[in-house]
């Protein structure tokens, strides 16, 4: 998107975490924005557009929001931040990371509160792998870093569609994610810099080349699993179960025995004990294959059942970007969502608002497609 000036607005109507903005200028599908309160600002993201007016999901409680709050647009999808430094970190469903948070605000997360997902003081070990005059596309690796124990590649942006020439590489050494790492031109000699974190719209499949047909099996550790219902790397999978069957204690088994190299776990909408539980106990369990914390290669999405609705629908899509990119890199991810069944509450919640016409038990009618999209 490049418009010139950022369109503002002023909300006309609130409805729980669903507000509908009469704005002036140009937005579009999907576009964050941010409510203007006295001292905070709450993000939001467009759901639907009918002419001089828009209907957006707040991410936040919506306590204050009153008839003529201002609201300001972006210009910006719903991103990510990708790049060293995602794994062993524990994020909410906007990718802020709670540890950070939770050293400024206490044991009471405070709204309005986003932070960088990258940490921008730590410094990586950075080695070149391509030289000047190299014409890349998009994926393609400009050098790497060692994050935990596998090598993390830096590689040309997913933004970048089409040809490009490197003319300038950084020489090895000791550098943090922003910094400019090298510069490339396209067709048109026009330049741009590469840093090592990239962002990517969460709702738009990242990916790069030709799906590979699954082949390998996915040993999972747990005998009856692989006896009964093996899988595949590459395939996919449901644990069905109701509440204190067992699901999360399954989760942790396949997280600790799987023959895979990343595991990204998205816990939607569940219970707090249950995330405390998981939070307290991956750090302890031990990576079977390499002998040490499965934290090391683990990278947590939280979003409790006692945090806003609409922001459980965003956990699970940053889930699988963190997937997405790993996967790039032509790593075996592992990534476990739990539960889908919250999410689709979350859906059914925001359809009701919107007023769509339902499907089944009141779930909006594309459920299945959205749920088979992943």
């Amino acid at each position: 998107m490049h418009r010139e000036q950022k369109a503002t607005g002023v909300v006309v109507f609130a409805l729980g975490n669903l507000i509908r903005v009469a704005f002036e200028g140009e937005i579009v599908q999907g576009e964050i924005a941010y409510v203007h309160l006295e001292s905070e600002y709450l993000k939001c993201e467009v759901i639907e557009i009918k002419g001089r007016e828009a209907k957006l999901q707040v991410f936040e409680d919506t306590r204050g929001i009153k008839l003529g709050t201002p609201v300001r647009f972006t210009k910006e999808l719903l991103e990510v931040e990708l790049g060293p430094g995602l794994l062993a970190e524990i994020y909410d469903g906007l990718q802020n990371p709670l540890e950070k948070v939770a050293d400024i605000s206490g044991l009471y997360l405070e709204r309005g509160r986003y932070l960088e997902a990258l940490d921008r003081v730590k410094r990586w070990e950075f080695k070149p792998t391509a030289t000047v005059g190299d014409q890349l596309v998009r994926g393609d690796t400009i050098g790497h870093v060692t994050e935990s124990y596998f090598v993390h590649r830096i590689m040309l942006p997913f933004r970048f569609y089409g040809k490009y020439r490197l003319t300038w590489v950084i020489g090895p050494g000791s550098y943090v994610v922003d910094e400019v790492i090298a510069k490339v031109v396209d067709d048109n000699e026009t330049e741009f810099e590469i840093k090592m974190v990239q962002k990517w719209p969460v709702k738009f499949p990242l990916i790069e080349g030709k799906r590979v047909k699954a082949k390998k099996a996915l040993t999972t550790g747990i005998r009856v699993i692989d006896t009964l219902i093996s899988l595949v790397k590459g395939g996919s999978a449901c644990n069905p179960g109701p509440f204190g069957a067992g699901k999360t204690v399954t989760q942790q088994l396949i997280s600790k025995y799987s023959n895979v190299d990343i595991v990204v776990l998205a816990a939607c909408g569940e219970r707090a004990g249950e995330v405390v539980e998981t939070l307290k106990t991956f750090p302890t369990l031990m990576d079977v294959y390499r002998n040490q914390p499965l934290i090391q290669r683990t990278c947590i999405i939280c979003n409790t059942s006692s945090m806003p609705v609409a922001a459980r629908e965003a956990s699970v899509y940053v889930g699988v970007t963190f997937a997405e990119y790993y996967r790039q890199m032509g790593l075996d991810v592992l990534l476990l969502a739990d539960s889908t069944s919250r999410w689709a509450q979350a859906m059914r919640e925001m359809s009701g608002r919107l007023e769509e016409i339902p499907g089944e038990e009141a779930f909006p009618a594309y459920l299945a497609s959205r749920i088979a999209s992943f």
